[in-house]
């Protein structure tokens, strides 16, 4: 993976499919490099005519790590945003979303399709709020819109613990894969348990590709400083679709209700037997939806861009 620059850190990312053709770009969640996009939803886009384009966010994967900033305290900051108190963080989901507009820059990229999952699914809801004229559409995946309230911010104790919970060293690979084995059996999609042993090589692509623990931490802390994002999610015009998990242990589907309602004109699938992960059973189906929905938003695209007579 190349990395450039862009807004002051270097960004380790990859382009898949034809020059020329749309691009679809996909955000990664908490803590996670690009390697966790199953090859499946890359594959079917790039099948269906598109360029996709997957990147390492800042103090992730391969792109800039932050050693010199300090590693916060994270329950403390989690109970302060229970208590809805300000979260004060090194940096926020606002420069995240700006580091991806500027690797947009960096590759030559004007207008993309941005999808996310997780965290992932909040810097692309920025980036369509704050960058409209670069969004062709969006789509939020097991995300939320930064709503306070308990039921909707956080689900259940026993899934945040997991993803908190220290790793091994990261040179040890094979511990890694049991973390990681262990962390989605608790958040994964809970109708689809039997195929856990079946993402090991995806999970063994991620320990190769390197967890940063201070990097989760730092970027667990943009969420929660980022704070309510409602009132932006208004100004969205991108034609959005918001996929969510029947059940989702770590963001409630209730945070996927309260994402569609933010954002006008948005649709909402619940997806049966879904948690937080992407089974392959799902693939597919996820895959070909996405696809779906960005040739559907495509038409619309054009006609902002026709000269007027």
């Amino acid at each position: 993976m190349p990395l450039v620059a862009a807004n002051g850190v270097q960004v380790d990312a990859e382009v898949h499919g034809e020059p020329g053709a749309p691009v679809v770009l996909l955000i990664m969640g908490l803590g996670m490099p690009a390697a966790l996009w199953p090859d499946p939803v890359v594959q079917t886009l790039t099948g269906a005519g598109y360029r996709v384009v997957t990147f390492d966010n800042r103090d992730a994967g391969g792109s800039t790590r932050l050693d010199g900033m300090p590693v916060p305290n994270v329950l403390r900051a989690i109970w302060r945003a229970l208590r809805r108190q300000p979260v004060s963080a090194p940096y926020t989901l606002d420069d995240m979303a700006a580091d991806t507009v500027g690797m947009l820059d960096a590759l030559g990229i004007d207008r993309a399709h941005v999808v996310g999952a997780s965290m992932g699914g909040m810097i692309g809801q920025v980036i369509a709020a704050r960058h409209p004229r670069r969004v062709l559409s969006l789509t939020s995946i097991m995300s939320n819109s930064g709503n306070p309230e308990r039921r909707i911010a956080f689900g259940r104790w026993k899934a945040l613990r997991a993803i908190i919970h220290k790793p091994p060293p990261p040179d040890d690979h094979e511990a890694v894969v049991q973390h990681l084995m262990r962390v989605f059996g608790v958040i994964g999609s809970p109708a689809f348990r039997h195929e856990l042993e079946s993402m090991r090589p995806l999970f063994e692509r991620v320990a190769r590709r390197g967890l940063y623990r201070a990097g989760t931490s730092r970027q667990l802390l943009a969420i929660l400083a980022t704070g309510d994002r409602r009132p932006l999610l208004q100004g969205i015009t991108a034609p959005t679709l918001v996929l969510h998990g029947a059940d989702d242990p770590l963001v409630p589907l209730a945070a996927g209700i309260d994402t569609t309602a933010s954002i006008p004109g948005s649709r909402l699938e619940v997806v049966p037997g879904m948690g937080h992960d992407f089974p392959p059973g799902l693939m597919a189906r996820v895959a070909a939806r996405i696809a779906e929905h960005c040739r559907s938003a495509e038409p619309a695209a054009r006609s902002l861009e026709a000269p007027v007579a």
